[in-house]
């Protein structure tokens, strides 16, 4: 066969090659075609409750060696990547030393360790060398009886000068001492271009840390993901008395809490049960109300502000609230639903600089994501963040972001494309995702369902405040606070506990596919490919 024929012969192989991926989930075939957003709007599904199937939505012990801390003196535990904004540069981030719980506690000099990380692109011998900073944080209650806490010391640092899509090896810790981690490894971003996106990107909410935990992230890791995002409420610490007393419903279990507790070693928990995942997987993680976590003089946030790396300073940010970031040709908001996020705010002033930037010749994908849905059907927290979606639903809009990943529901739905409450085939699919499995159990009541409708009045998020949650003026549902049935832009919604994977294909199609916990590995609950139409739905900025 001449080198033209062979040639030839190539090509013809690698089109029916990619035919077929597109038409092959999970070993699924033609038989089933996968449905297209394009083809919508959907009609409205609602998946029957499986009675059969509740999890477990147990937390783990703290005996679970899953759980505890297996290093000694000043070795690095809890190693995470996290992401910069481009590829060239990532985070590592550990923590040494132990935490302290008491009420005679006194932090850790950050000094006491130097944050070193070693890496290179072979695994001997480790060529680079970063070095970064390091924080103590410390949890602290002006009440008699309660035990306050401190951590160990959180390192931080940043590589740069990195190749695309290429795997590195590295190894963190203090060479002095020394008290250097094994060798762990990741692999950097593809470029951002068009033609150009990270293989799998698992997306996943409410984690927790229960045996439900355990499943979801068993399942997310067998589908071999490039990248995680963690859409809000990791740990849920503050389901906890300071004394490590735990319940579901933290104000129905402690109604007389003179300041809502939380118990910080739930964090560290956390941190050793997720490093296998994440010391080679990047996660990027967003607040959820489970992080506010407040102690003395009303500071909110800090273990989430201390113990995860964000690229806010790199995309312009000057909060751990909110940040952007590229994952090849996706462009990613992370956004704050638990700050200002009003128009005269600083958050949407940056929001607004930020899309302006946004070239869709490089990044193609606009990806928003924040803790608190706008468009779930559910009872819990139904309307729950609308002065949010008030603020910043148009500008989004305008700017064309295609897809929204939200949590907070402890359930799964997927939209149709909509805006303002209207199908729009120029909106966004919205998908909230809170169903990673923690302890508070799932979503099950909708609100289009007789008696579910909630009274207006108790809807707005008591953290964040306001009232913008009125009756509907048109459609369906004019005149009344709730839908007497699923609402049209509510496409699937099914109360089970699982992860999704997106999968960007090109520049205009994209794979979503959610997987429940319940289910074999590699099956798919809901499946769809969304596609983008940029010919059809021009971006219009301000």
């Amino acid at each position: 066969m001449g080198k033209s024929a062979g040639s030839g012969f190539l090509s013809i192989t690698v089109f029916i090659l990619v035919i077929l991926s597109l038409n092959f989930v999970d070993g699924e075939s033609k038989k089933r075609p996968i449905p297209s957003t394009a083809e919508g709007p959907f009609k409205p599904v609602t998946v029957p409750l499986d009675k059969s199937f509740r999890g477990q939505a147990i937390d783990l012990p703290d005996t679970d060696p899953r759980v505890q801390r297996t290093v000694r003196g000043w070795k690095p535990e809890q190693i995470s990547v996290s992401l910069s904004t481009t590829y060239d540069s990532v985070w590592i981030s550990w923590i040494t030393g132990e935490y302290q719980i008491g009420e005679d506690i006194k932090p850790l000099d950050p000094k006491t360790v130097g944050s070193v990380v070693r890496y290179g692109r072979l695994k001997f011998p480790l060529t680079h060398r970063a070095m970064g900073h390091s924080l103590v944080y410390s949890q602290l209650y002006p009440f008699q009886g309660l035990q306050n806490y401190t951590s160990g010391i959180i390192h931080h640092v940043r590589l740069t000068g990195l190749e695309p899509d290429t795997l590195y090896y590295y190894q963190c810790g203090d060479p002095s001492i020394p008290a250097m981690s094994d060798i762990y490894y990741f692999r950097t971003m593809p470029i951002s271009c068009p033609k150009s996106y990270p293989g799998r990107i698992a997306v996943v909410g409410d984690l927790g840390l229960t045996y439900n935990t355990t499943s979801t992230i068993g399942h997310l890791m067998q589908n071999n993901p490039d990248l995680v995002l963690l859409i809000g409420d990791a740990t849920y610490a503050n389901l906890y008395l300071t004394n490590g007393t735990g319940a579901d419903c933290y104000s129905c279990a402690f109604p007389n809490s003179p300041i809502h507790e939380t118990y910080q070693p739930r964090w560290d928990y956390w941190g050793r049960f997720m490093q296998p995942l994440v010391s080679k997987v990047p996660i990027m993680m967003i607040e959820g109300n489970h992080e506010i976590e407040e102690q003395v003089g009303h500071q909110t946030f800090a273990a989430y502000s201390a113990r995860f790396a964000f690229p806010s300073e790199e995309s312009g940010s000057s909060s751990t609230f909110y940040y952007s970031f590229n994952a090849g040709g996706i462009h990613f908001l992370m956004l704050g639903g638990y700050i200002n996020y009003n128009k005269s705010g600083d958050q949407y002033r940056w929001l607004k600089k930020d899309l302006a930037k946004v070239d869709r010749k490089v990044t193609p994908w606009l990806v928003a994501t924040w803790h608190p849905p706008w468009y779930s059907t559910y009872t819990a927290h139904y309307r729950e963040a609308e002065c949010m979606r008030v603020a910043m639903e148009e500008l989004l809009y305008k700017y064309g972001v295609d897809i929204v990943f939200n949590g907070h529901v402890h359930a799964y739905e997927r939209s149709n494309r909509v805006y303002n409450y209207s199908l729009d085939p120029c909106g966004p699919v919205h998908i909230t995702i809170g169903d990673g499995g923690n302890r508070e159990k799932m979503a099950i009541k909708h609100a289009d369902e007789p008696g579910n409708c909630p009274e207006p009045s108790t809807t707005p998020d008591k953290f964040m405040g306001g009232f913008c949650a009125f009756n509907f003026t048109s459609g369906p549902a004019a005149g009344k606070f709730c839908w007497d049935r699923q609402p049209d832009y509510s496409a699937y919604r099914d109360s089970s506990f699982g992860h999704g994977i997106l999968e960007v294909k090109n520049e205009t199609h994209a794979l979503w596919t959610w997987h429940r916990n319940q289910d074999s590995y590699g099956s798919t609950g809901d499946k769809v490919y969304i596609v983008r139409e940029p010919e059809r739905c021009p971006v219009e900025p301000e």
